[in-house]
């Protein structure tokens, strides 16, 4: 179970629009990122809402450059640890920059829950408008960030508790709005279990669904882990849902944020390097991921040489020779001009045992490199290692 926490300082730019998002004259920039609070008056909820709005590090300096959006709920001060988590991700080319908008709170309670709480081990009369704060996010909230900002269409909503509620329930009422949604210890307890109870309904009307959930609890007993456990159960049988779950015995209810954004992000951003597991028969599975990798990321990323590479190389060394060679291909396909390309298929034929394929690609390859080449001399000692072979047959 992986769990990091980091600490980072952001320091913040501050400014105000009274009717919609606006560019401050007065711009101040951290060492890191440019952060922009807005104020604006909502007509969906009647009052003035704020949101801080954290720019990626390139943004300034790329200008055509596009961006996914998580929202966070509960406010700015959940921006520095899933930032720093992020920047961990995107250093290792398993995560793409993002902006990240964090909304604050007027009234949690209302806004969170769907349903008004009837249960008396809660707040009862309290909730039921997070279907007026949904349609806040449709209608306000996501344009105004769109035109302000250059977004691409993948939006993340992130909570925790109430707010972890507010984000299944987006997924159930409009489960287009988001393409993940990340519910840290979820309280589901609400309402004699009323989020557990429509996630199942849910789910019988919607037998596939091409999403990303993301759920954990901590050290919860009682009816919160039963609840929590039914809804696992339910999230986890629908079919074409990327889900994810985490239990971490001994972290209190506060503390399974902490615990859990690296594991949610982790598992939500697919990497630049293809895992083999994501590889099937198939070698249009290759083209299917860096697809979905390239709408995640906000950019066209085509299958890059290295990473395809190592996919044929970790096969040959299972001894699957066969399915390496349609990789090493499919691989020079798109990389013709490839001295590594055909270097690596005629290893590929080698290991099958096919001397004379093997010497072809490596007098391919030698075509194509010059003395430049950092391994020219390796591509000449097996070009005449492979004659001698087979001068011997």
């Amino acid at each position: 179970m992986r769990l990091i926490t980091t600490l980072c300082f952001i320091s913040f730019c501050v400014f105000s629009s009274q009717s919609a998002f606006a560019q401050s004259d007065m711009k101040h920039q951290s060492t890191d990122y440019f952060q922009h609070t807005h104020t604006f008056k909502s007509a969906v909820l009647d009052e003035e809402r704020t949101v801080t709005v954290q720019l990626p590090k390139s943004y300034q300096s790329e200008s055509n450059k596009v961006y996914p959006v998580i929202y966070r709920l509960d406010g700015a001060g959940n921006i520095p640890l899933a930032s720093a988590i992020i920047e961990r991700l995107q250093n290792d080319n398993r995560a793409p920059e993002v902006i990240i908008v964090a909304i604050e709170n007027t009234n949690r309670l209302r806004d969170m829950y769907p349903t008004v709480n009837k249960e008396p081990q809660g707040p009862v009369g309290e909730g039921g408008g997070a279907a007026k704060f949904l349609a806040f996010f449709e209608q306000e909230l996501i344009p105004l960030v769109n035109k302000n900002y250059r977004t691409h269409n993948y939006n993340v909503i992130a909570g925790a508790s109430a707010g972890g509620v507010f984000a299944l329930y987006a997924l159930q009422a409009n489960s287009e709005l988001f393409q993940a949604h990340i519910a840290y210890s979820p309280a589901v307890w609400w309402n004699y279990g009323a989020m557990v109870k429509s996630t199942k309904s849910f789910i019988a009307k919607n037998k596939e669904l091409n999403s990303y959930v993301y759920i954990n609890i901590g050290e919860e007993a009682g009816i919160m882990r039963e609840r929590y456990d039914e809804l696992q159960q339910s999230l986890q049988s629908l079919r074409g849902l990327r889900f994810f779950n985490d239990a971490f015995d001994g972290i209190s209810h506060g503390l399974t944020t902490a615990a859990g954004v690296f594991n949610a992000y982790y598992n939500l951003f697919l990497p630049k390097q293809m895992p083999i597991s994501a590889l099937t028969d198939d070698v249009a599975s290759i083209d299917a991921y860096y697809q979905n990798l390239s709408q995640q990321w906000g950019e066209q990323i085509s299958p890059p040489d290295r990473a395809v590479r190592s996919l044929g190389y970790n096969l040959t060394r299972s001894k699957q020779f066969t399915r390496a060679i349609e990789v090493f291909k499919y691989n020079l396909k798109n990389h013709p001009k490839s001295v590594d390309a055909f270097s690596a298929l005629s290893y590929g034929y080698e290991m099958q045992g096919d001397t004379r394929q093997a010497l072809e690609q490596m007098e391919s390859a030698l075509v194509i490199a010059d003395d430049s080449y950092p391994y020219i001399n390796y591509l000449k000692d097996t070009k005449a290692r492979l004659q001698a072979e087979l001068s011997k047959n």
